[in-house]
């Protein structure tokens, strides 16, 4: 399929699949002529990219994350350096969760205050 059918099937921008071409995520045949021919294969990806993504990953991560993903799944095969991603990853989310419960206290905090002056 061409480079717009993959867009309109996956809902990736066509300037984000060739961008993720570039970083070597995608790798479509040629044509004789020169254009892009996507299979299956890309859409698998892409499905497994925009998982990840939404996992907060980034694309650097997501590049040592996909080779150890097999079959039709996104089943990931345990390897040291999978683990050590993840645990990263875990610690970066748990510091993001630290700080937003901080900056809730906070504001309550703030609210508390206002309201409480109202009274």
């Amino acid at each position: 399929m061409k480079i717009g059918e993959l867009s309109k099937l996956t809902g990736v921008s066509i300037r984000m699949l060739r961008y993720y071409e570039e970083q070597g995520l995608l790798k479509p045949r040629r044509s004789a002529s020169g254009y892009r021919d996507y299979d299956q294969r890309e859409v698998q990806t892409l499905e497994r990219v925009k998982l990840l993504n939404s996992a907060g990953m980034t694309l650097s991560t997501i590049q040592v994350f996909l080779p150890c993903v097999r079959g039709e799944r996104p089943i990931f095969e345990p390897c040291d350096e999978l683990r050590v991603l993840l645990n990263a990853q875990l610690r970066e989310v748990d510091e993001k969760v630290a700080q937003l419960a901080h900056n809730r206290h906070v504001l309550a905090g703030f609210l508390q205050e206002i309201d409480e002056g109202d009274e």
